[in-house]
């Protein structure tokens, strides 16, 4: 199955008051490059969540969000540090004494000072935790591979069809190659009949035929291309990730195309090899999205 290397999945999670949202986002890149970002209570999560999703997502630049969200439960209530505000109230006593000022401590003025209210978090059970967190990341990673799939089905589609347009374009070559040293003798010939006055030598032009022919030979080209587009069959079945696989057939495509080119002594041949590159270009740029 062909999959692209683009992707978006949110999942949900719930753990003893905790309400927290995993977003995943997944773009092209040559490895696989993991990134989480996740709130203080989580990160300890980190490399468990990094194992999960690698577990699926075999290739691109893959960013996991994990955020904390506002809980109607009390998760975390306001406490007195009471040795803080005590040391505060006998500091203030002993500059009022000291300086022989009147009234009283304003309760205003000792909940004001620094560590006197301290936000306490309830206790999380990292057990359930962890398991809400584990189900949020798979909710998050199926809509990835569900969005990667859609859009690789779509590439593969798209492929498919150029692979067709290449495989008639590679016909019509394999039909036009052997005619062309038949002609290229035909017109050899008649032209050495105009500019010479005496007899033609066959066996020269026997010579030059058997070379124009090795030169031209495109055979094993062609033989190499229908292989590799053999093994690019292959590989739309394949459930293991083929991107890199893909992309390097195309090069060898490319060579053997390139090498066709060079070869090629006849108008239509060039036509033909210059519409399977043109072909392959655009392939080669949706397998660069291939997983």
């Amino acid at each position: 199955m062909i999959r692209s290397m683009t992707g978006y999945g949110r999942g949900q999670g719930k753990a003893n008051g905790l309400v927290f949202s995993v977003e995943i986002r997944a773009v092209n890149h040559r490895y696989a490059d993991i990134n989480i970002k996740a709130p203080r209570l989580l990160l300890a999560f980190e490399a468990e969540v990094k194992k999960q999703a690698s577990g699926l997502l075999k290739r691109g630049k893959i960013d996991v969000f994990i955020n904390q969200d506002p809980s109607e439960e009390v998760v975390a209530v306001p406490v007195m540090n009471q040795a803080v505000a005590k040391a505060y109230v006998e500091l203030f006593s002993q500059m009022k004494s000291q300086f022989k000022l009147g009234g009283d401590i304003p309760l205003e003025l000792l909940v004001a000072q620094k560590d006197v209210l301290i936000v306490k978090e309830n206790a999380v059970d990292e057990a359930d935790l962890r398991v809400s967190l584990q189900q949020a990341v798979s909710q998050a990673l199926r809509g990835v591979l569900q969005m990667r799939e859609a859009e690789g089905e779509a590439t593969r589609l798209d492929i498919v069809a150029r692979l067709d347009s290449v495989t008639r374009s590679l016909e019509r070559i394999a039909e036009r190659s052997p005619q062309v040293p038949l002609e290229w003798q035909r017109k050899l010939k008649e032209r050495l009949q105009r500019l010479a006055e005496d007899a033609v030598d066959e066996q020269r032009i026997a010579q030059e035929l058997a070379l124009f022919a090795d030169r031209s030979d495109i055979s094993e080209e062609l033989s190499r291309f229908q292989s590799h587009l053999q093994q690019l069959d292959l590989l739309f079945s394949s459930e293991e990730p083929v991107g890199r696989q893909m992309d390097f057939l195309i090069q060898e495509l490319n060579r053997e195309t390139n090498t066709m080119g060079s070869k090629s002594n006849d108008a239509e041949l060039t036509r033909n090899v210059v519409a399977i590159k043109a072909e392959l270009e655009k392939i080669r740029e949706q397998v660069q999205n291939i997983e």
